[in-house]
């Protein structure tokens, strides 16, 4: 059996509890054994780290760590799987770099708050995207910095700019998993969502 940690925690206005048992759901819907944890220090252990298949951190914002954060860098690095949504991945740890450089993206901005866009699934094609078509999303619309090296699965735009929503890319060994939609409860559990992610951590996974 495959196993996952979940960290959760962070600002709470990404209500990361409830996002982060929705994930832990589908992945044990998956066939995964999974550890849901609230401290960043469930990442402490290194050795344990190393023997998961996938790390899903839901953490907005905070402050992490060296011990907290060098054995998750490393785990990945030598082959540990990991995936998130939202600001509990793409906006965590504002002022490490190096953690931003691994997951492949980091917020910048939601212009207007709360909106109604369309998530465009392409260009590159993907068994995580497989089967979903477009579709619209009331939510807040993140605009990123992004790298140049990551395989962008769907897409959002803002006005003439084209900004990845879902992405996947490698860090070492370790496959990375990224999706910008699930601000909130309601909309990690939309299907298209749900599905979309689902299958992303699946994938990341070692």
């Amino acid at each position: 059996m495959k196993q996952a940690l979940v960290v959760y925690g962070g600002w709470e206005g990404h209500q990361p509890k409830e996002v982060a048992h929705i994930l832990a759901g589908a992945l044990r819907g998956e066939g995964f054994g999974v550890e849901l944890a609230d401290t960043l220090d469930a990442l402490k252990d290194g050795e344990k780290l190393k023997h998961l298949d996938l790390i899903v951190p839901q953490w907005t914002m905070g402050q992490i760590t060296p011990e907290q954060l060098n054995p998750m860098l490393d785990a990945v690095r030598e082959g540990t799987g990991i995936a998130g949504v939202h600001g509990g991945m793409g906006d965590a740890f504002r002022d490490q770099t190096e953690y931003q450089f691994m997951v492949g993206g980091q917020w910048v901005a939601h212009p207007g708050g709360i909106v109604t866009y369309t998530a465009n699934i392409g260009p590159v094609p993907s068994e995580i995207t497989a089967g979903i078509e477009d579709f619209e999303v009331t939510s807040e619309q993140y605009y990123m910095h992004v790298d140049p090296a990551i395989k962008v699965l769907a897409t959002t735009r803002f006005g003439d700019v084209v900004m990845p929503v879902t992405w996947t890319k490698s860090y070492g060994e370790g496959r990375v998993f990224y999706c910008s939609l699930g601000h909130s409860a309601d909309v990690a559990a939309m299907p298209q969502v749900l599905t979309m992610v689902t299958r992303g951590m699946v994938w990341a996974a070692r």
